[in-house]
């Protein structure tokens, strides 16, 4: 993609794409961006996780964009992890001349147009924000929810390993996993997986 090409005098347009989670895909992004007009050269990518803080991509985008050119991107939080990472990034982008227009969003925003493309802008800023703590909200209330009915959502829990040694015990005394359980409180999972552990290493 991007290699930072010697830049051509007028404006350009050049794209960014990036991934916020390990199983995501950047090739929605690009066919979106190729069928766009952008060729390779003129793409920036960024693979990390949300949870990072240094996108290279973007960096080597920013430093090569001058005046006069627009960064396209598939959607609005393309561009950033938060409503007011966004916000300060197209504010930056603005008082250096610098365009943003998206491709996928429901409403067109570029803002480089005047009037209502701003204001579409915001909106969108803001709905995605909103979507966020929506998200946040539901998973926290669904933890709560299997968590009330003893379930557990989350990374299994480590056991010591004398607790998986007396369960494993139980297990040749002719105990059911259901009785393990009620002795050691280690979940049914977690004893299936513990115990075919145990039996695969002894053969």
């Amino acid at each position: 993609m991007a290699n930072a090409p010697q830049h051509p005098v007028g404006g350009l347009e050049l794209g960014y794409a990036r991934v916020s989670t390990t199983k995501q895909s950047l090739e929605r992004q690009l066919d979106a961006l190729t069928a766009a007009g952008l060729p390779d050269e003129r793409i920036y990518l960024d693979k990390k996780t949300g949870a990072a803080v240094d996108r290279p991509g973007l960096a080597k985008l920013l430093e090569y964009a001058r005046p006069g050119d627009t960064i396209v991107a598939y959607t609005l939080d393309r561009l950033g992890r938060n409503l007011r990472e966004v916000l300060n990034l197209v504010h930056d982008l603005s008082k250096k001349g610098i365009g943003v227009r998206t491709l996928a969003d429901p409403i067109p925003i570029n803002t480089a147009d005047e009037g209502m493309a701003r204001i579409a802008f915001l909106l969108l800023a803001l709905f995605a924000e909103m979507e966020r703590t929506f998200t946040a909200e539901r998973a926290a209330h669904a933890r709560n929810v299997a968590e009330s009915k003893g379930r557990h959502i989350g990374r299994p829990t480590a056991w010591p390993d004398g607790k998986i040694d007396y369960a494993r015990l139980l297990r040749e005394q002719g105990n059911s996993l259901g009785e393990i359980t009620s002795k050691t409180g280690i979940s049914k999972t977690s004893l299936h997986r513990y115990l075919t552990l145990a039996t695969e290493q002894e053969q």
